[in-house]
Formats: structure tokens, sequence, C-alpha cells
């Protein structure tokens, strides 16, 4: 089951079942409220992002 989970991570882990997670994939720092440049392949060509939730 493909699930997003918002909340404590500490807290929710503790309600989990035991040994019923695959694969937690972490990207600190979250929800920065910053706007992001890096340069992607040569160094012509710029994208930008935002870090923060959209809807």
């Amino acid at each position: 089951m493909n699930q997003l989970i918002l909340g404590d991570c500490l807290e929710v882990m503790r309600q989990m079942e035991s040994e019923s997670i695959d694969l937690i994939y972490l990207d600190p720092p979250f929800f920065s409220n910053r706007n992001y440049e890096v340069i992607w392949g040569d160094k012509g060509e710029i994208r930008s992002f935002e870090d923060r939730w959209s809807g």
C-alpha cells in the first residue's frame, strides 16, 4: 500500500505494526517555504522549485 502520512515521525511510528515498513525516504529540510534554483546538466540550464505543499 502506497501511503503518505503527515505527523510527528516518532509518534506515528509508535503506532505502526512492527516490521511493516520496507522503505522510508527522507530529504530534509522540508517545507522551508524557500525558492531554489539549481544548475541542471550544463551551466546554461537552471531549474527552479519551491519547497512548499501545493493545494
